[in-house]
């Protein structure tokens, strides 16, 4: 095998990725990380959490999250209520205009592949992993800046921080 085909499957895997992205913005008008709240907001009770809650579910800082939730109430997919006795809190609840948009959207790349990942063995689990840690050492990537680019864990968490819509 040359080492170009393995160029070209890192790129192809990176395009999916950014046309999956481009996608969802383009058909949904929400980013993927505005998905993932919205998917967070809908499974916590009574479909509401304190910002502080999303932040620390999605691994992002509070700046991130206060512009994915500002654009997020700006659309009408979610609301901000203040908490009755104590108006420092705020809880942010799921609209329905917002649960209309989630039943439309399709399960992300990330959330498939999490899912058939689950079906590897450990020992395949584990040569996936090692490969992708020597890719990483060659392309020279340090771990800070890996923190800086969000990701999907495998129970749908959106992990890492940064920057992200």
């Amino acid at each position: 095998m040359d080492y170009k085909s393995i160029l070209i499957k890192i790129r192809r895997i990176v395009r999916s990725i950014n046309l999956e992205s481009k996608k969802v913005q383009k058909d949904f008008g929400v980013s993927i990380p505005q998905i993932l709240c919205l998917e967070f907001l809908k499974n916590s009770p009574n479909y509401q959490a304190t910002q502080r809650a999303i932040r620390e579910h999605l691994n992002l800082n509070s700046s991130t999250v206060t512009g994915i939730i500002g654009r997020l109430e700006k659309n009408g997919l979610l609301a901000r209520l203040p908490k009755s006795g104590d108006k420092r809190v705020t809880h942010i609840t799921l609209t329905s205009s917002g649960d209309e948009l989630l039943q439309k959207t399709p399960d992300l790349l990330q959330q498939r592949l999490s899912s058939k990942l689950k079906r590897l063995s450990p020992e395949e689990l584990q040569r996936m992993s090692d490969s992708l840690e020597t890719l990483i050492e060659l392309l020279e990537i340090k771990t800070e800046e890996l923190e800086e680019f969000p990701f999907i864990s495998d129970d749908g968490v959106l992990e890492g921080k940064g920057e992200v819509e």
